[in-house]
């Protein structure tokens, strides 16, 4: 059954702040929602679209987006400080995992910044995207992407991923207008955080959703080589930092845009 925008206002708690919009297969929805940034659409503006060509992840790798998932992007025009808009991300991370546990009845957990796991394997990817008016001036608007895997596509998926992608539900297995309800979900939690993103207690839940602490990773230096160093993760601090120990006993705070990380086996 295809996306629809009226079921998605139906269970949005204040549809005046989100303005849905429901669309075929596209090639990126946050490309789509970014030209409409520059052209002036006001904040509130979602894209939602059945499938996407050219879906991107962090790190310009290709994001895969087969139907039945939700692949939609959301224009922000924040009015806090560029540090306060740095949360955009996590703050996203935090609305997808409690909406998913909130309507599958199973637990989703966040792996450090941007990705969310179930059972060991991603279901779901965020990436913000951020446009500045002038390097003085701050931000103009950003584009907060998310992606989820509702049900597992037809024949599995692709080779590329298999090792590490997953779904929320078995193929054709999620029920009726659930697709809906999450987006809608997402979007009232997230709002409700959006609203003040200086809120000390948005960390504590992004800490109690972590799958990171104590977690054997490697910290990448160079994500194609997959060369790093080896370390445990030991919690996230309140700026959204991962806090690691490596071999040696040195700690380190990794910020999301100066590392990527691996789990090991």
């Amino acid at each position: 059954m295809k996306l629809s925008k009226e079921r998605i206002i139906k269970y949005l708690k204040n549809p005046g702040e989100i303005r849905p919009d429901c669309v075929g297969e596209v090639d990126s929805t946050n490309t789509i929602v970014k030209r409409k940034g520059l052209s002036g659409e006001p904040e509130g503006y979602l894209l939602v679209a059945e499938s996407q060509t050219a879906g991107r992840g962090r790190l310009g790798r290709t994001f895969v987006s087969p139907a039945n998932g939700i692949y939609m992007s959301l224009l922000l025009r924040p009015s806090c400080s560029p540090a306060e808009a740095l949360r955009i991300t996590p703050v996203a991370a935090v609305a997808v995992a409690e909406a998913i546990t909130a309507l599958s009845g199973r637990r989703a957990e966040i792996k450090w910044v941007n990705d969310i796991y179930m059972d060991g394997r991603k279901v779901c990817g965020i990436l913000t995207e951020s446009v500045l008016r002038t390097e003085s001036e701050g931000l103009s608007f950003a584009v907060l992407g998310i992606g989820i895997n509702v049900s597992e596509p037809e024949g599995g998926f692709p080779k590329e991923i298999i090792d590490i992608a997953g779904a929320i539900y078995e193929y054709k297995k999620a029920p009726e207008n659930f697709r809906e309800q999450l987006i809608a979900e997402i979007w009232n939690r997230f709002i409700s955080m959006y609203r003040d993103l200086s809120d000390s207690e948005i960390p504590n839940r992004y800490r109690a959703l972590s799958m990171m602490p104590g977690r054997a990773i490697t910290v990448l230096s160079d994500y194609m080589s997959g060369q790093g160093r080896e370390a445990t993760a030991l919690t996230v601090d309140d700026d959204f930092g991962l806090i690691v120990r490596y071999a040696d006993g040195t700690t380190e705070t990794l910020t999301a845009g100066d590392v990527s990380l691996r789990f090991k086996d």
